[in-house]
């Protein structure tokens, strides 16, 4: 008689270096509890806007991830620099991760998928394996466009020295404590509003498009990540730079967009306009 082995999926180990990344910033970030000023929660704000929207959901994502817009290096380059500050890894791992998502989304390929329940795709997925430690063959897959780019390439070898610098400026305005709040504060909070779109934003909102995934509108995820909740919309039309659809679903980072194209920093900015989705709903 044959033998008949069976091999199991080896369970992902502890991710050491995130978890102690993120336990210190979440430490660090408990004297923001006893420490409030308006100055303090205005450098926790105006630095969550600067980061959070116009570095990692404009930057990011819109920018660098699906390209739904063009823009001067220059901007490009200060848009990814942003974002660094964000503590999400480097801009080449953070966009190549994106791309798998889309490309493998809900699949056991997809980095933070929410079949593995709303915790995997809330921090799971970032303290348990090696979701975003790309080695350079994949780097080279989902990115070449950044791998290509000097530009791009330095900042992703050196995207821990901009929350350095950030760190030493607020604490050169406002002390230790603005520190606490303008950047681990910050960081907290922009960890937790940015793995929403990964976990509830899969979960629980509206689905006005039937997508190949669960994907949905989250009014409560677009107001605090600046429009990126706007989920659904996005999944049905990803190179669109135009999240909020709808008069009434507030997008931030459009907004922004529509401002830079005003000032000539944006230029053939992908947009699907109201037939277009009409159409698509049609169908």
């Amino acid at each position: 008689m044959q033998n008949i082995i069976e091999f199991t999926p080896r369970r992902p180990s502890p991710n050491w270096k995130n978890i102690a990344i993120i336990t210190s910033f979440h430490l660090l970030a408990i004297p923001l509890l006893f420490t409030f000023s308006w100055q303090n929660l205005a450098a926790l704000l105006i630095g969550n806007w600067i980061v959070g929207s116009l570095g990692v959901g404009l930057g990011w994502h819109r920018l660098l991830t699906h390209r739904g817009f063009k823009a001067p290096k220059w901007l490009e380059y200060t848009l990814s620099t942003l974002a660094t500050m964000s503590i999400q890894d480097s801009p080449d791992k953070w966009v190549a991760t994106h791309r798998m998502h889309h490309a493998f989304v809900e699949t056991d390929k997809d980095p933070h998928s929410t079949n593995k329940g709303f915790w995997w795709a809330q921090i799971g997925w970032i303290v348990w394996g090696t979701a975003q430690d790309h080695d350079k063959a994949t780097l080279k897959k989902y990115v070449p466009d950044l791998v290509k780019d000097r530009g791009h390439a330095l900042i992703s070898r050196f995207y821990y020295v901009p929350i350095i610098v950030s760190a030493a400026i607020l604490f050169a305005i406002g002390g230790w404590t603005m520190v606490v709040w303008g950047v681990f504060g910050r960081v907290v909070v922009g960890w937790h509003t940015t793995w929403f779109v990964n976990s509830l934003s899969h979960i629980f909102g509206q689905r006005p498009f039937e997508t190949k995934d669960s994907s949905t509108n989250n009014w409560f995820v677009a107001i605090l990540t600046f429009g990126e909740g706007w989920h659904n919309n996005h999944h049905a039309f990803p190179t669109s730079a135009r999240h909020g659809l709808k008069w009434y679903q507030f997008d931030m980072n459009w907004i922004a967009i529509c401002v830079f194209e005003k000032l000539g920093w944006a230029r053939d900015i992908r947009v699907y306009q109201e037939k277009a989705v009409e159409l698509k709903q049609a169908a």
